[in-house]
């Protein structure tokens, strides 16, 4: 049997949906099938709690909005502050998302990082709305990511969650598209209305 699919002695289970066992993967783990040749370009999928998610399709709104925050944020950003699109984000041995854009301290490399190391996390969405709202807000909170927004690439509305508190953030709000937005630690400013979405 090939040893990169054998699994170790009494390893770890999740439960699927139907009640079915099913293997609790770990980040270590789809890296070295990643290596190995086993994913490529089109396989698109976070690792949540050891289970293999995948990621809906971008449409093109989607990716100009993502595009277009990555460029301003990188333009605004002091020297002591990285922006980065759709990097690997390493939460726990068991989990990582790919967030569209994620801002870390210049000095800690983003395979190195962990969540409340992080600055701010921006999810974009269009079809993932409800999943981004739904299932990364605990997610994000109890890794301590100290700041998540939620922007709707159709409507440009965004959802800003700042303090995180268990499962939860203390502070949720909804803001227009042309609210200013600002990242409370550094000098991220930016209104969405501003973006060249055309």
């Amino acid at each position: 049997m090939n040893e990169l699919f054998a699994p170790p002695p009494q390893r770890p289970t999740t439960q699927a949906a139907d009640g079915l066992p099913r293997w609790c993967w770990t980040v270590a783990e789809i890296e070295r099938l990643a290596a190995a040749g086993f994913f490529n370009e089109y396989y698109q999928f976070e690792l949540l709690g050891g289970d293999i998610v995948p990621m809906s399709p971008q449409g093109r709104r989607h990716a100009i909005v993502r595009e277009e925050l990555t460029f301003r944020f990188t333009k605004l950003a002091p020297p002591d502050i990285f922006v980065t699109a759709e990097p690997q984000f390493n939460l726990s041995h068991d989990t990582y998302t790919v967030p569209d854009i994620l801002v870390r301290p210049a000095g800690i490399k983003t395979p190195d990082l962990r969540g409340g190391d992080a600055l701010l996390v921006v999810e974009v969405a269009d079809t993932s709305l409800s999943y981004d709202l739904k299932s990364k807000v605990p997610l994000y909170a109890l890794h301590r990511i100290p700041e998540y927004w939620v922007i709707n690439a159709l409507t440009l509305m965004t959802t800003v969650h700042l303090r995180p508190s268990g499962k939860t953030y203390d502070v949720i709000e909804e803001l227009v598209p042309d609210a200013r937005l600002m990242h409370l630690a550094h000098s991220l400013a930016i209104s969405l209305k501003e973006l060249a979405l055309d």
